[in-house]
């Protein structure tokens, strides 16, 4: 039986939009609002250049990366074809308008991938 944790209210989420739920330990998990309310999550990390997808546009079950336009299905947080590569996604529960995510995954689900580097960070690396 799953542990979980409360995140916040729906109405919490903006229509089309996301909310950010930090971790202690590895990437952020986006968790996004529809324009049906459905709700969904995924690790804040575009599969293609590490974009932050909470940052994106909804339009219907999918995500725009802010960065270079991809679609990430917000169900399976798979890229549309011609793109390719998949972002992890995480369990979310709604009971009475409260958003609720697998404890035991935010704990430990995609801990392993490497936050992107930009800017500076990049730079940095590449002296």
């Amino acid at each position: 039986m799953s542990e979980w944790k409360k995140i916040c209210l729906v109405n919490d989420i903006p229509v089309l939009g996301s909310r950010r739920v930090a971790r202690p330990q590895g990437m952020d998990v986006a968790v996004f609002r529809n324009s049906e309310d459905k709700v969904f999550a995924l690790l804040d990390r575009c599969p293609h250049k590490g974009g932050p997808l909470s940052q994106g546009i909804v339009h219907g079950e999918s995500v725009a990366c802010p960065l270079h336009n991809w679609n990430i299905g917000l169900g399976d947080g798979c890229a549309k074809a011609p793109d390719e590569g998949c972002t992890p996604k995480f369990a979310v529960q709604v009971t009475d308008g409260t958003v609720y995510l697998d404890a035991a995954e935010l704990r430990s689900h995609a801990l392993d991938l490497p936050k992107p580097l930009a800017g500076p960070a990049l730079k940095a690396t590449m002296a």
